[in-house]
């Protein structure tokens, strides 16, 4: 199969024509079981891409700061792996996906009693319990927003409101997290778990956050804007693979079947999407269809991938040129 070399600007260019794209389309609704959620103007609209030589570009609200959600479940892990390994995380918490929703307990009794993976809501309360130092909330909070400000090359901070409307109407997480405790699968405190694994889903990110984010994993670990290395390189594609499989949860293998970009969603409206050695991208839209997925957003990175040809499974190596 044929190399792709590609430019700058017709990357720009796909993304731009992605943008104006989904921009005019219509359907899904905001998250509504989240007080907060619900009330997001869902007109807004945001796409950035960061190459991993640092070159970004962004197209509409990419500065507005929206809840992050299950995208967090991204960084968390690759915190838990750095702290223990990735095979630690896949003895502790395991790298199954589920093919069911993102908050489901049945999953848990299916996976005898495993969490299955830290991108679904039981395996990234998992997650948040092995983060060290055990005990101390207030230095797993800093380990956790200090790991996401490095992966992003910025600072994020909590919306409050967000995190009083998420603690107050979390019933199924409290009962996964008290299953998992019965089966031995949380580290720490069970409710301090709960809380930081609810506190990091209440932060604020910017679309162009979460695209350096996703840059940052496709570098290898290291981050394309900042220049820093966050994470080691053999992380990177365990990360990747845990995004390609379950990142969509119920409908993972029909949007990697069809895009072929591994992509992590959250019900903020935020998708971050990982092409390995070529760039991280990410859009945000608050209307969300049947599984959780931004409409508009995951309709802006399918355009770019099929527009430029692109796919994690096309063998294919893809060069940048100036």
């Amino acid at each position: 199969m044929d190399d792709i070399k590609l430019s700058i600007s017709q990357i720009r260019d796909a993304a731009s024509q992605a943008f104006t794209h989904a921009s005019g389309l219509k359907g899904g609704h905001n998250a509504d079981y989240i007080p907060y959620l619900a009330n997001i103007d869902p007109d807004l609209f945001g796409l950035s891409i960061v190459l991993t030589d640092g070159t970004h570009f962004d197209f509409g609200d990419t500065t507005y700061e929206f809840g992050i959600e299950s995208v967090s479940k991204v960084p968390t892990a690759i915190l838990a792996m750095k702290q223990h390994t990735p095979r630690g995380v896949l003895e502790k918490i395991g790298a199954d996906a589920t093919g069911l929703p993102f908050n489901s307990i049945f999953a848990i009794l299916l996976e005898n009693d495993h969490p299955s993976t830290p991108l679904v809501n039981a395996g990234a309360i998992s997650a948040c319990s092995m983060i060290s130092p055990a005990g101390d909330a207030d230095a797993k909070w800093k380990a956790i927003t200090d790991n996401i400000a490095d992966l992003c090359a910025s600072p994020v901070k909590l919306i409050d409101e967000l995190y009083k409307s998420e603690s107050e109407t979390n019933f199924n997480n409290r009962a996964i997290t008290w299953l998992l405790k019965n089966y031995n699968r949380i580290y720490d405190d069970p409710m301090m778990s709960l809380d930081l694994y609810t506190r990091q889903c209440s932060l604020g990110i910017t679309c162009s956050q979460m695209a350096a984010m996703a840059a940052t994993i496709a570098s290898g670990g290291r981050n394309p804007i900042s220049g820093k290395p966050v994470f080691d390189t053999e992380i990177a594609p365990k990360i990747t693979t845990l995004i390609a499989t379950v990142g969509f949860y119920q409908h993972s293998g029909d949007w990697l079947y069809t895009s072929g970009l591994p992509a992590k969603s959250g019900v903020g409206g935020g998708v971050l999407g990982v092409l390995p050695g070529v760039m991280g991208v990410a859009a945000f839209a608050p209307p969300l269809d049947d599984a959780g997925n931004s409409v508009k957003a995951q309709a802006a990175l399918l355009e770019i991938m099929q527009t430029l040809g692109l796919g994690i499974m096309n063998g294919q190596n893809v060069t940048i040129v100036k």
